[in-house]
This record gives C-alpha cells, sequence and structure tokens, in this order.
C-alpha cells in the first residue's frame, strides 16, 4: 500500500471531500454505459448508488472514531460498540433488493436487466471501497469495470454473434402458421431443440419462441431471411 497516502485514509475534512467526490465521478462513468443505452438505472442512479456506499462505510468509521475518543466515556457506559464491517454489509444486502427490481423475464423469454444489476452492485461496491479509503483497491477496480461494461461489450456482441445455439421470437398470423416458420427452419438444416407456443396476450398476436442449434457454416441471417419470405411472419428476432 501507498504511505503517501495515509493521510487521506484518516476521517478529516479533506479526505471526507476527497472520497465522496471520486465516489461521485466512479459511479457516473460506470453508469455512463447503462445510460446511453436508455437503461433502467443509468448515469445518476449509478452515481448515487456509489456515493451512498462511501458515505455509508464513512458513517461507520466515524462512529467507530467517535466511540473510541470523544464519545469514550458514554460508550463504555452504555456498552455501545460499532463493527465498521457490519455497517458496509447492509449495503450489499440492500442493492440485491434493488438490482432484484431491475431483472426481469420478457414475454419473449428473455432476462433483462442482469448487467445493470451487476454494475449496480460492483458500484455499490467501489464505493464502500472508496469510503473505506482502500484507493488502490478503487483504482484497479474501476478499470476493471470500466473495460466490462465500455469495451467488452463489442466483444460479447461479436460471440453472441457467432453463437450456434438462438433463441428464436416469432409472431405470426394464426396458431397454424407456426407449423411453417418450423417447417422453414427444417428447409435450411437447422435442429430445432424445443418450441414455447404462446396464443397471445397483451395486444401482440400468437407468437412462439424456438430453441434452435445452427450447423456448423450456418450463420444468423440464412434464417431471417428465409423467415422474411414468410408472409405469415410479423415479427422475427433473435
Amino acid at each position: 500500500m501507498l504511505h503517501s497516502l495515509d493521510g487521506l485514509r484518516q476521517i478529516n475534512t479533506l479526505s471526507v471531500l476527497l472520497r465522496m467526490v471520486l465516489a461521485m465521478l466512479c459511479g457516473g462513468l460506470i453508469g455512463l454505459e447503462r445510460g446511453r443505452r436508455h437503461r433502467a438505472a443509468g448515469f445518476r442512479t449509478y452515481m448515487l448508488v456509489c456515493l451512498g456506499s462511501a458515505l455509508t462505510m464513512l458513517l461507520g468509521q466515524y462512529l467507530y472514531f467517535m466511540s473510541t475518543h470523544d464519545w469514550a466515556a458514554q460508550a463504555a457506559e452504555l456498552g455501545f460498540r460499532t463493527d465498521v464491517s457490519r455497517i458496509g454489509s447492509q449495503v450489499v444486502n440492500g442493492i440485491g433488493f434493488l438490482g432484484a427490481g431491475i431483472i426481469i423475464v420478457t414475454g419473449r423469454q428473455q432476462v433483462k436487466g442482469l448487467t445493470t444489476a451487476a454494475g449496480l452492485w460492483a458500484s455499490a461496491c467501489v464505493g464502500l471501497a472508496i469510503g473505506a479509503g482502500f484507493y488502490e483497491c478503487v483504482l484497479v477496480a474501476f478499470l476493471l469495470i470500466f473495460l466490462s461494461m465500455q469495451l467488452l461489450h463489442r466483444v460479447e456482441q461479436t460471440l453472441v454473434d457467432r453463437a450456434r445455439n438462438l433463441n428464436l421470437y416469432v409472431e405470426v398470423q394464426s396458431l397454424e402458421n407456426i407449423s411453417d416458420v418450423l417447417a422453414c427452419i427444417r428447409d435450411l438444416g437447422v435442429h430445432i431443440h424445443a418450441v414455447d407456443i404462446d396464443r397471445g396476450r397483451n395486444g401482440s398476436g400468437p407468437n412462439a419462441v424456438v430453441y434452435l442449434r445452427l450447423n456448423r457454416g450456418q450463420h444468423h441471417t440464412q434464417i431471417m431471411t428465409a423467415l422474411s419470405e414468410l408472409d405469415t411472419v410479423s415479427v422475427a428476432e433473435l
């Protein structure tokens, strides 16, 4: 650890100001990518989560310092004890509830919000590290989280585009048309693992989620092109 930062690890005005500003900066930058994609939690949400986490950790340190110095006599008389780690652990538990509200399973059998929820949890942990004054850990964690959310998205998209196992969502005009879709897919030599059929709800027409596995050399565009030629298919998405 860098001894030159020892002064900033103590509870003083400069240290508190630095930690609060650093928490807002790190949380905001992590949330930029989510905000650009119009996710449920974006720039301000990440900023507030990180800031609140840092404040919680600072509060724990402050209570511990005061109970062992200025409030020592009163604390001993009342049996008051402060465990800094227990206060910080409540942040992690609280973020679990916040993240659970973001994660949803759509009618197309797709899970949405996992990355946003994981980002919030990571942002909260960064805030706790900032509040504790663990600056070296904050720098490494922030760079890795920022890299994961900003740059690795392209790598993930490339892997998805090359994936052989797919979930195909289709909407058709009537339930009888689903057999036409399945026949079209089989004509391409694509293996169908399973089919989930929905008669239609909330204003949408009959639809199905088809679980596929492509053969070597096949690409997603072949399936989408073939389905686009069917007049009975209203929507087709991977």
